[in-house]
């Protein structure tokens, strides 16, 4: 059956057909999926259902489970939950300001009301899709062989991405009456990058922990833990696992949650959804005149001139910020592991320091190098095109170097040996990432950033495999200082082999460098 023009079946495909457009992008360009990609998605679609009955048979048809399953499902669906407030909230920014046909939907005679409930429907199932395809086979499954419990992933799948949805829009609407328009655009890109990332925090926490303080604190600890009645089995607190397995009236629970912070949502917020469209709005207008006489300030040269102007480009687009920061998200593990009181650091440091700075290099190098917004202007300028060159590599290089200053200090000072060799993975690790960057990009725009490794598989095969060198380097150096005999005679002879490749890679890279038109 059609739907009516302007009811809310028919906003809701016109959702839909969005969502799945804006799926299909790339680089400005509309892809459509061809036999191949539908393929794939099929085939791994039918080995989850296969994975799935074969889990689910084995472990039994019986209508009795394990309650320790409720404690591991409701830690499952509470990282699940980190990952769709993620979403959510990309998706509200999408929903509010990218689109930009919010304005001609408010102009038409269609309801406020239903214009913000399609719109927050259609951010659900932007949360749900991917886990629904996941852990839907799981259900069918158990269907197939009588496990009818399972159905109690879909309500709580369901009611997670309602609730985050929910959380995501109220969160962004929030925003945008206390900062604005302009500036929440900014900061809910760059929470959406945190909330996914905080899951890898979360999970980096314990074992922190459990290296900073003795092991008998931590027995005891996990031992009260264990004996507390809020983390028994059958504790409350773990009734969103119950409802992923079925049981009854957790699910009707999470359920009748689920609707009611739906309806809440859209009762009382659509009018302040208006509000904050129509302050989005006001807030697009030209800024004004800046008091006083126009002063031109040419107080640096040309080198410090070019690398501020990139420094200022890359913070002024929320976009590359909360890309970049994602990755300065993954070093914080690695600094507390630095900076813990141990007598040497372990070879996981130097191998983790050396390939995220490698890959945060690599990211700027690509900004600053690859996505210049005026090469032209730059090639006709009187200035020296050595000059910019350099000025554009220390841009991408100096970020990465002194994050991590501080914690080479501190390495050196605490094992001069091991702290140096680190050093040196790590200063090499990015001064190449950079040069092949350099020699092998192809020029784009900084809205591709996201798709630069499809777009140019050999710089991409050129960076994993520096990347990859200098890493394993730097895990074979700060190994050789704990080892002797024969042992440090073999490490030495692989670390002198990594570093071959790392360099041979380098030199092919040269080799086949983009010459300018």
């Amino acid at each position: 059956m059609k739907a009516a023009p302007g009811s809310s079946r028919w906003l809701l495909r016109h959702e839909l057909r969005m969502a799945w457009y804006n799926s299909a992008v790339s680089g400005g360009t509309r892809r459509r999926m061809g036999w191949a990609s539908i393929a794939v998605w099929v085939v791994t679609w039918t080995l989850l259902h296969v994975g799935a009955f074969v889990v689910l048979r084995r472990l039994g048809t019986d209508g009795s489970m394990d309650p320790r399953f409720a404690v591991v499902a409701t830690i499952a669906l509470a990282a699940i939950a980190i990952f769709m407030l993620s979403s959510s909230l990309k998706a509200s920014v999408l929903a509010l300001f990218e689109r930009g046909d919010l304005d001609l939907l408010l102009s038409s005679p269609l309801p406020s009301r239903s214009i913000f409930t399609v719109r927050l429907l259609g951010v659900i199932l932007a949360c749900a899709a991917l886990y629904l395809f996941l852990f839907g086979p799981l259900v069918h499954a158990g269907l197939v062989l009588g496990q009818f419990r399972w159905l109690g992933v879909y309500v709580a799948i369901a009611t997670m991405a309602t609730l985050m949805a929910c959380l995501g829009m109220l969160l962004t609407l929030a925003l945008v009456r206390v900062l604005g328009a302009r500036r929440t655009r900014v900061l809910a890109q760059v929470l959406s990058a945190l909330a996914g990332a905080l899951l890898f925090l979360l999970s980096q926490s314990f074992s922190l922990l459990s290296q900073t303080t003795d092991a008998g604190a931590t027995e005891r600890t996990l031992q009260r833990l264990a004996d507390s009645p809020w983390l028994a089995p059958d504790s409350p607190l773990w009734l969103p696992g119950r409802a992923v397995l079925g049981d009854p009236l957790p699910a009707l629970g999470m359920a009748v949650l689920g609707i009611a912070a739906f309806m809440l949502t859209v009762g009382l917020t659509h009018r302040f959804f208006v509000h904050g469209l129509q302050q989005a709005a006001s807030n697009e207008r030209a800024p004004g005149k800046p008091a006083g006489a126009m002063r031109l300030r040419f107080r640096r040269n040309l080198f410090d001139t070019i690398v501020v102007k990139e420094w200022r480009l890359i913070a002024r687009d929320p976009q590359l910020i909360s890309q970049v920061l994602l990755q300065l998200v993954y070093l914080v593990p690695l600094l507390f592991l630095v900076l813990r009181h141990n007598d040497t650091p372990g070879p996981g440091i130097g191998a983790g320091l050396a390939l995220l700075c490698s890959s945060l290099a690599g990211s700027l190098a690509w900004i600053v190098v690859a996505a210049e917004d005026a090469p032209d202007l730059l090639q006709s300028s009187p200035a020296a095109g050595r000059t910019i060159v350099l000025a554009k590599l220390a841009a991408c290089v100096m970020p990465p170097l002194l994050v991590v200053a501080v914690p080479l200090l501190w390495l050196v000072v605490r094992a001069p040996l091991a702290g140096v060799l680190i050093g040196f993975a790590v200063v090499a690790a990015v001064l190449s990432a950079a040069l092949i960057v350099k020699w092998q990009a192809r020029p784009g725009k900084r809205s591709d950033f996201k798709m630069r490794g499809k777009e140019n598989f050999m710089c991409s095969m050129f960076e994993l495999v520096n990347t990859l060198c200098w890493g394993g380097l730097g895990w074979l150096l700060v190994r050789l200082t704990n080892e002797t005999g024969s042992a440090a005679g073999s490490t030495a002879l692989m670390a002198a082999g990594a570093m071959a490749v790392a360099l041979l890679t380098l030199l092919l890279a040269w080799l086949l460098r983009r010459r300018p038109a």
